[in-house]
């Protein structure tokens, strides 16, 4: 037996994080919505020399094979930044 096939989590930075309207630190609605805990807080790779500048952190689906596709995350996030796919 094949195991299954992780879901596709993405998020789209033009709108949530290092390019978007919203500072993930502040919202956070998916890290707290989601039962598996498949997504980090971080910092952006191109983190400029200021660490507090909002538009430098992301959070990142890392833990994917964890994921159950409840589509709470894609509920929750104000923006609809998240999409989740097989």
């Amino acid at each position: 037996m094949f195991p299954k096939k992780s879901p596709k989590v993405t998020i789209d930075y033009t709108k949530c994080g290092e390019k978007g309207q919203v500072d993930p630190r502040e919202c956070a609605k998916c890290l707290k919505v989601c039962d598996p805990a498949i997504f980090i807080l971080h910092e952006s790779p191109n983190m400029p020399i200021d660490p507090v500048d909002p538009k430098y952190w992301r959070i990142t689906p890392v833990w994917l094979s964890l994921c159950n596709m409840c589509m709470k995350c894609v509920k929750v996030c104000p923006l609809g930044a998240i999409s989740v796919s097989r």
